[in-house]
């Protein structure tokens, strides 16, 4: 495969470190990298195969001459960014829950699916990870015995928002086992020794976006 050119967007949240990572371990082909966050981590390093490489802020123009746009910075960025990254030719392979329910847009997990891909117009998808999860070991029962109802529990881990919602979970933690009060800045409930629906909205029969 020839060398791809790469963009991390999201790159300094603990998913796209991890998109650094699983790029090196398969040796994916990439012939650049650009890292995009928000202006605030614009400037950090990071690394990548051994080299440092500059933080930029994300900007419309960022994904001129990209051919693949790695997203993880939330559904309202990869919405606000989809149209410059369509439009300069580059395929956004989406980690939000921004496309997942939109029709014409793929929802891939390629150990399922991979061939549904290639009918992308400028977005992939992905689902979330209970999803990805729970399919892996279902499919192949799916195959053999149809299955037609799935009844599923999601007790979600803080780290499906990111760094600072972790960073809130050891301090909410802390704040309840020394007996203080604890406002979250992060989550709508503080997260210590507790539990709460997904932070996104309810419709209409109950069900919060997550679940859908």
């Amino acid at each position: 495969m020839a060398g791809k050119n790469v963009v991390i967007a999201g790159a300094s949240g603990a998913v796209g470190i991890e998109f650094m990572s699983v790029l090196e371990k398969m040796q994916f082909p990439v012939a650049s990298l650009r890292l995009l966050a928000t202006k605030r981590s614009a400037g950090k390093k990071l690394k990548f195969q051994g080299e440092d490489i500059v933080i930029e802020e994300m900007t419309t123009s960022s994904f001129k001459g990209a051919d693949i746009a790695l997203f993880s910075a939330g559904s309202s960025v990869s919405k606000e960014f989809e149209k410059s990254v369509v439009d300069a030719g580059c395929v956004m392979i989406d980690n939000s829950s921004a496309f997942r329910m939109r029709e014409g847009t793929p929802l891939v997990v390629p150990e399922i699916n991979p061939h549904d891909a290639q009918k992308h117009q400028g977005v992939i998808a992905n689902p979330n990870c209970s999803t990805i999860i729970l399919l892996m070991g279902v499919f192949p029962l799916h195959q053999k015995f149809p299955v037609r109802r799935l009844v599923v529990s999601t007790y979600q881990a803080a780290s499906g928002a990111g760094w600072a919602a972790m960073e809130e979970l050891k301090d909410s933690t802390r704040a309840v086992l020394d007996g203080k009060d604890f406002t979250p800045q992060k989550m709508p409930y503080p997260y210590g020794f507790n539990l709460f629906s997904h932070n996104t909205a309810i419709d209409a029969a109950g069900y919060n976006e997550e679940e859908m």
